[in-house]
C-alpha cells in the first residue's frame, strides 16, 4: 500500500534505489523514477500500463541543468526557459546520450521541464539525477491533482506518494518543440499561448492536437477518459436529445440547468475564470465518474487563455468527438 507523506529523505531513498515515487507539481501529480535508470523507467510503464510509444517528460531543478539532459540548447530555448521556468512549460530538445531511448520512445529528442512546486524542487536538488515523470494515473484515465487521487488509482503499485497539496494549475504543461529558431506547439497546457506569444512567434494554425505516433506526451487523440461517455459541444442542444435526463452529468463554465440534478452538475468557475476552471477540470471529471451518471455533457470553453487547453483535454476525453 502506498504511503502518503511529506518526507523528502524518504522519497530520495526510494528513488535512489530504483523505485517509483509520486511527486506533486503545479500542473498535476507525476509518477517519478530516475530518468537515467532504464530499469526504473520500465516500472513507470508497468505501473501505468502505458504503451512504450508514448514518451515521458524529464524533470529537473534549474535552467543550468538543461545542457546535461539535452545535447544542445538553442538560444530561443534558453530565452523561453529563463522566462517561464520553473513553470508549466516543457521544451522538446535533442537528447543527450545519458537519456535512455525508453524515456523518449525511440525519438532523438526529449521533453524537459522544471516544475514550479517547492517540495519537488527541493527533492530534485537532493538527487544526482533528473526524474522521468508522466502523470501518476493509469494510462488514458483522468490525471491526478491531489495525493489522494494518486492513492485511489495506484495504491498497490507504488511505495510512496509525496504530498504537496492540490495542484494549483490542474492541467498538464504546455509542450514546445524548439528546432533552431523555430518554435512549434505540440500540446496545449497550463501556460497560455498569449504568454508565449509575448516572447516568440507561434503559428496557431499549426498547433498539434493529437497523434498515433506522438513526439511528446499527451498527444494521443484518446486520453483523459473518466470512464463515461463524454460529449463536448453545446450542452443545451445535446440535452434536448436525451429523454432520461436523470443519469446525465454536466460540466460547464458557469451555466446551470434546471432539468439536471444539482449533484450531477459542476460549474468549473462561478466567476468565469478560466484559470480556476482549468484547476477544477480533472476533479470534475472524477466526481462524475459515478454509478449514477451514464453520460457527461461538457461545454466548450472560450477559445483564449487556458480555455484552449481545457477544450483540448475535453476533446480527447470525449466519446465520439463533438456533438
Amino acid at each position: 500500500m502506498a504511503r502518503i507523506g511529506k518526507d523528502i529523505p524518504t522519497a530520495v531513498s526510494y528513488l535512489t534505489q530504483g523505485d517509483l515515487v509520486a511527486i506533486p507539481t503545479e500542473t498535476v501529480y507525476g509518477l517519478a523514477a530516475n530518468a537515467y535508470d532504464e530499469a526504473a523507467v520500465v516500472k513507470i510503464f508497468e505501473a501505468k500500463n502505458r504503451p512504450a510509444f508514448d514518451p515521458l517528460i524529464v524533470h529537473t531543478h534549474s535552467v543550468q541543468e538543461l545542457e546535461k539532459i539535452a545535447r544542445e540548447v538553442p538560444d530561443v530555448a534558453y530565452k523561453l526557459a529563463e522566462r517561464f521556468m520553473p513553470g508549466p512549460l516543457t521544451l522538446i530538445l535533442p537528447k543527450s546520450e545519458q537519456v535512455p531511448l525508453l524515456v523518449t520512445s525511440g525519438h532523438d529528442s526529449v521533453g524537459i521541464r522544471i516544475p514550479n512546486h517547492p517540495l519537488t524542487l527541493d527533492l530534485l536538488k537532493q538527487l544526482p539525477f533528473p526524474l522521468a515523470a508522466p502523470s501518476a494515473n493509469p494510462f488514458g484515465y483522468v490525471s491526478p491533482t491531489t495525493a489522494q487521487h494518486v492513492q485511489d488509482q495506484l495504491d498497490q503499485r507504488i511505495p510512496y506518494i509525496l504530498d504537496g497539496g492540490a495542484s494549483n494549475i490542474g492541467i498538464e504543461s504546455t509542450i514546445i518543440r524548439v528546432i533552431g529558431d523555430e518554435v512549434e506547439v505540440l500540446r496545449l497546457g497550463g501556460l497560455a499561448l498569449e504568454e508565449l506569444e509575448e516572447l516568440v512567434q507561434i503559428s496557431r494554425a499549426n498547433i498539434k492536437t493529437s497523434s498515433s505516433n506522438p513526439a511528446a506526451p499527451g498527444m494521443l487523440s484518446s486520453h483523459y477518459n473518466p470512464g463515461k461517455k463524454v460529449f463536448l459541444g453545446h450542452v443545451a442542444q445535446n440535452l434536448e436529445r436525451i429523454e432520461d435526463k436523470s443519469r446525465v452529468g454536466i460540466i460547464s463554465l458557469q451555466q446551470q440547468f434546471s432539468a439536471i440534478p444539482a449533484h450531477h452538475q459542476i460549474q468549473l468557475s462561478e466567476t468565469g475564470d478560466l484559470s480556476e476552471a482549468a484547476r477544477n477540470l480533472f476533479s470534475a471529471l472524477r466526481r462524475l465518474d459515478t454509478p449514477t451518471v451514464d453520460i457527461i455533457l461538457a461545454e466548450r470553453m472560450p477559445e483564449h487563455g487556458l480555455g484552449l487547453a481545457i477544450n483540448d483535454r475535453l476533446q480527447r476525453a470525449s466519446f465520439q468527438g463533438e456533438e
